[in-house]
């Protein structure tokens, strides 16, 4: 238009002539059917859902690498699932969507292109069996789809840089952009979606505080032992139930060896040991009818008394009085 109003000027002009050159091409036939795209409007952002798995955005992304992939992200978390699949057809995408949901859930929401797998009465059947509302974009225009658009864009760059067997390549881009905060959240997709931080190589590079509470925790609740402690030992050779020992060895955390009245060595858990109470003037010995005697084993080995040395003979008896002088004074004879 600007062309012809140069031109024009050459050889007329009057008062309007711009206005009757627009007027004119605007009425043209011709030159609307072949005009340009009028610029693009500014994008209507979608909504981003409170709850993650709410919202999914789907797109088959190839051939590339002589294989087609369908692309998946979740609209709160961005947590992306990729999948090679045989074919672009509505039969293999339910199956992969199958497999997707038994480990998440179904969404709320599927927004996907209008390509013939997500147009075909089977996939429209799937949608409303499972009680998905699916969203259909503008067809034509990739934007209303933009973030499955830019999913596809990031793992077509990052498998390209990346070496190795094919799903070598993709389990190790999932798993880095699982655990990479976004900038859009602030947090990473496994956060988001999972609640928690997934464990990676680079986590050993930072000790591991949550160790030591664990090990106060287990040390409060757990029963402990100390060497020569009076307790009662589960006795799983009959009668009586429990029988009195003495911790003779500690062997581990919650582990013991204790030594019975009879001197024989029992191994015990501290599940199978319990505090034992006894009076000053009780005697710790064992019961006459007790017939324990199978899983013992001998502190030390039996060894007859040392004999008995002889009697010493009984000492002089002396008197204990004192001894009285006479003083007789000088001898006269």
């Amino acid at each position: 238009m600007s062309k012809m109003k140069s031109l024009a000027r050459c050889y007329f002009w009057w008062p309007g002539l711009d206005k009757a050159i627009e007027d004119l091409v605007k009425k043209c036939k011709a030159c609307q059917e072949n005009s340009a795209l009028p610029p693009q409007t500014p994008v209507h952002p979608w909504e981003v859902p409170k709850t993650p798995w709410t919202r999914l955005h789907i797109d088959h992304a190839g051939p590339f690498l002589g294989h087609h992939f369908l692309i998946l992200v979740d609209a709160h978390s961005r947590w992306l699932e990729v999948c090679i699949v045989p074919s672009t057809s509505s039969e293999a995408t339910i199956k992969v969507l199958r497999h997707i949901f038994s480990t998440h859930g179904l969404p709320h929401q599927l927004v996907s292109d209008n390509g013939p797998s997500f147009t075909s009465q089977e996939f429209k059947k799937f949608m409303s069996l499972n009680g998905i509302r699916h969203s259909l974009t503008a067809p034509y225009h990739p934007r209303s789809n933009g973030l499955a658009e830019r999913a596809v864009q990031t793992f077509k760059n990052a498998i390209k840089k990346m070496e190795g067997p094919l799903h070598e390549r993709i389990a190790r881009f999932l798993f880095s952009y699982r655990i990479t905060p976004q900038s859009t959240t602030g947090q990473s997709p496994a956060e988001l979606l999972m609640g928690r931080r997934l464990r990676s190589v680079l986590d050993t590079a930072h000790p591991d505080f949550t160790l030591p509470s664990q090990k106060e925790k287990t040390k409060s609740n757990a029963r402990s032992f100390k060497l020569h402690d009076k307790l009662f030992a589960r006795n799983y050779s009959g009668k009586p139930l429990w029988i009195p020992v003495v911790v003779c060895k500690v062997t581990g955390p919650l582990s013991y060896h204790v030594e019975t009245m009879n001197g024989l060595v029992l191994k015990r858990h501290a599940d199978q040991l319990r505090k034992r109470y006894t009076e000053d003037s009780e005697p710790d010995t064992l019961p006459e009818d007790s017939d324990w005697d199978d899983d013992f084993t001998p502190l030390i080995p039996n060894v007859p008394p040392p004999p008995t040395p002889p009697p010493l003979p009984p000492p002089i008896r002396r008197s204990t009085r004192s001894r009285m002088t006479t003083d007789h004074g000088p001898y006269v004879c």
